[in-house]
């Protein structure tokens, strides 16, 4: 019987792990995990600090026990020791001391990444956080309990950063935002839409440091101010939110890396060597946008590698169509949408890009109700005309809209198509000149 074994048992083992146990029969199939728990949405993480849900229990869909019940034999609390590439053999320790030497004929790497940990004095100290696992937010939720907790300073203005900043004044505390870049979230947005969010921030309390670095933490045994650039300022609780690295350590000694460490994969998610597959944020994939292979670290990436790996080392050819590192965040009734590459990345790689911008109300003046400004943003290259990129932004939820544009820029679409496009027009829903169609219109 053919052996497959999975590292890793959160969204992109999972998704492996589901796949070959709902689609193919007669596999031996085998998981380790150093972890307690599996398929934790980080994601809700801020959700959960914030009061915005009433507990954990629905940030995980699947466990040992469905898994099992499948067929799988999973080993929970089981980190991997080594793997003996050559002899295709698994070394793990179990919690209980129990040493494993498991066989397998395909291998599947979903090791994930690691929260990068910045080195500098004071990193050790109490009420320094990290926040990734299920661990770490019940620790920040328990900590919170004590009312002498009253000043959080976040470290990280990405995505993770800004969701935390809101969810700890949904919590009642003063919150300060630091980071070394000029703007928050200045990785999927141009300036402009940056400043809507720091603008957001702002109007809530939220204390923003930018373009300025953290240079140390101090206190005796609980972190008590943080010095930066900028001055020093007090605080109960450091959150590290500085970004993560991808978690290379069992194989980087034996397969090709990207040049952050990431194992190298091709469409399959097969690694250098075949019978070897890396799937979630350990591995690269393909950025259409860029139209060359990229590192971008999504639950939703995540999961079509687990399902592409899993056919693949079942023996069914399947290839990624790439992706275009589609994001969104919502941020105090503030909803913002992007996909592919800003302006500013598209200028840094030599691109001769341009944009079209456009605002206008989501549903004719009219309407009284539930009818909010829009701002959209389409990224294209000016000598072959095709679409680069795109961000949205409104109090409306204009999320749907982006997959269109994911979808152009993976099908290499080009602006000019979408001044016709067939976008139909309803009152409740939209406007007769419909912002997509007139943002392309713009385009000159």
């Amino acid at each position: 019987m053919e052996k497959i074994v999975v590292i890793g048992a959160n969204h992109a083992g999972t998704a492996a792990l589901n796949t070959i146990l709902d689609n193919y029969k007669g596999k031996e199939v085998v998981a380790f995990d150093a972890n307690s728990n599996i398929s934790f949405l980080g994601c809700g993480m801020a959700l959960w600090i914030g009061n915005q849900i009433d507990g954990p229990e629905g940030l995980f869909y699947s466990n040992k026990e469905t898994l099992e019940s499948k067929g799988a034999r999973i080993y929970m609390e089981t980190p991997v020791d080594t793997i003996d590439f050559d002899n295709r053999i698994v070394h793990a320790t179990g919690k209980d001391g129990t040493k494993y030497a498991q066989p397998y004929d395909r291998l599947i790497l979903a090791t994930g990444s690691l929260p990068i940990a910045p080195a500098m004095e004071g990193i050790t100290l109490q009420n320094v956080q990290y926040v990734k696992l299920y661990q770490n937010a019940q620790d920040v939720i328990d900590k919170l309990k004590d009312p002498s907790i009253r000043k959080v300073t976040i470290v990280g203005g990405g995505y993770i950063g800004v969701e935390l900043a809101e969810a700890f004044v949904r919590n009642g505390r003063d919150v300060t935002l630091i980071d070394c870049a000029p703007h928050v979230l200045g990785n999927y947005y141009d300036v402009e839409y940056c400043r809507r969010m720091e603008e957001t921030l702002s109007d809530h309390g939220i204390h923003l440091v930018l373009n300025t670095g953290v240079e140390a933490l101090e206190g005796s045994e609980k972190v008590e101010r943080v010095v930066t650039g900028s001055g020093t300022f007090d605080t109960d609780m450091v959150v590290l939110a500085i970004g993560f690295r991808p978690n290379n350590v069992l194989g980087k000694d034996h397969l090709a890396l990207f040049k952050n460490g990431a194992y190298q994969v091709n469409r399959r998610q097969q690694t250098s060597l075949p019978d070897v597959y890396a799937i979630g944020d350990c591995a690269t994939v393909y950025d259409n946008s860029i139209q060359d292979t990229s590192y971008i670290a999504l639950a939703t990436n995540a999961v079509r590698s687990g399902i592409i790996a899993a056919h693949n080392a079942c023996g069914t050819h399947l290839e990624s169509p790439g992706v275009q590192g589609s994001n969104a965040i919502r941020i105090f009734g503030l909803n913002m949408v992007s996909t592919g590459m800003t302006l500013a990345r598209a200028e840094k790689l030599g691109y001769d890009a341009a944009v079209s911008d456009f605002e206008d109300l989501q549903k004719p003046a009219f309407i009284r109700e539930d009818n909010y400004k829009v701002n959209i943003r389409i990224v294209y290259d000016r000598k072959t005309r095709q679409i680069l990129g795109a961000q949205m932004c409104s109090d409306y939820d204009i999320s749907m809209g982006i997959h269109m544009f994911s979808l152009a820029i993976q099908e290499q679409v080009t602006i000019d198509r979408l001044k016709l496009l067939d976008v139909f027009f309803l009152p409740h829903f939209n406007q007769p000149y419909n912002y997509i169609t007139m943002a392309a219109l713009g385009a000159i």
